[in-house]
């Protein structure tokens, strides 16, 4: 905890993703802080830090939205000096996934800590619904699922990509369960469960169970150079058992059970 008090940040106290990454501010770092920092205020009495994690979360709301789409981008570069960075607006080329699933599961647990009269949730669950009113226009009709780039939905290329669907099911479930969002948005959740599991969980030649396609990793900048554009997400390694995909699919499939549809 005591690493969040020293951890750079931005002029509107946003966190620096890491310190190798200076000003940016990526949807996937706020799942690194806000739900520890938000639990740990709940659990040693430290009420005035749910309005830093508040303001984390819609810090990285305002500074990813995509007015055109209503998504919210990969990351911003503040200072816009980054190659990858929009020189108005200092966001990167695309929605990737994996990011916004970090990002939506880090406020559906988020906010099992932040006290329902603390000023400024209101907004936190504001974004939430808008994240899940997305998910639902742009989930396959087909699979139920989502793709590596969202904002690129369905395009040559682009693919189904397990992990940020387990991501989307796993909030979507906890959101209606908590009602955070409107109970409708179950349907789009178990539509997606039912297609996750017939497109990604395969039995392999061993006769033993593989979660398939995967995302191994995707970033922006660093000593690779990463660009961000679109066939750099399309072109990075998939692969099966990712623990970044399992881990969620867990989540997923224990928040099923709380919600009460466990075994259909």
């Amino acid at each position: 905890r005591s690493q969040l008090d020293t951890h750079p940040r931005n002029e509107d106290n946003g966190f620096w993703h890491k310190k190798i990454y200076p000003h940016q501010v990526w949807l996937d770092g706020v799942y690194m802080g806000t739900p520890f920092m938000a639990e740990y205020a709940a659990r040693f009495n430290r009420p005035q830090d749910f309005q830093d994690v508040i303001n984390q979360i819609c810090m990285a709301a305002r500074h990813t939205y995509d007015p055109a789409n209503g998504l919210y981008r990969h990351a911003t570069d503040v200072s816009r000096q980054m190659f990858w960075a929009d020189k108005t607006t200092g966001q990167s080329k695309h929605v990737w996934g994996r990011a916004l699933g970090w990002y939506a599961m880090a406020i559906v647990d988020a906010l099992d800590f932040i006290p329902a009269q603390e000023a400024g949730r209101d907004s936190v669950l504001t974004i939430l619904n808008n994240i899940a009113f997305q998910l639902k226009k742009i989930q396959d009709k087909k699979t139920g699922l989502w793709y590596q780039v969202l904002d690129r939905s369905g395009d040559k290329g682009n693919y189904l990509e397990s992990s940020c669907s387990a991501m989307f099911i796993y909030s979507l479930l906890k959101a209606t369960r908590m009602g955070y969002i409107d109970t409708a948005y179950r349907e789009v959740a178990e539509k997606a469960y039912q297609g996750f599991l017939k497109e990604f969980i395969k039995t392999n030649a061993d006769g033993l169970t593989d979660l398939t396609r995967a995302c191994a990793v995707a970033g922006l900048g660093g000593k690779d150079n990463r660009s961000g554009d679109y066939q750099y997400y399309i072109n990075e390694t998939i692969r099966s058992n990712d623990p970044k995909a399992i881990g969620p699919f867990i989540m997923a499939v224990l928040e099923r059970d709380l919600g009460g549809v466990a075994g259909k």
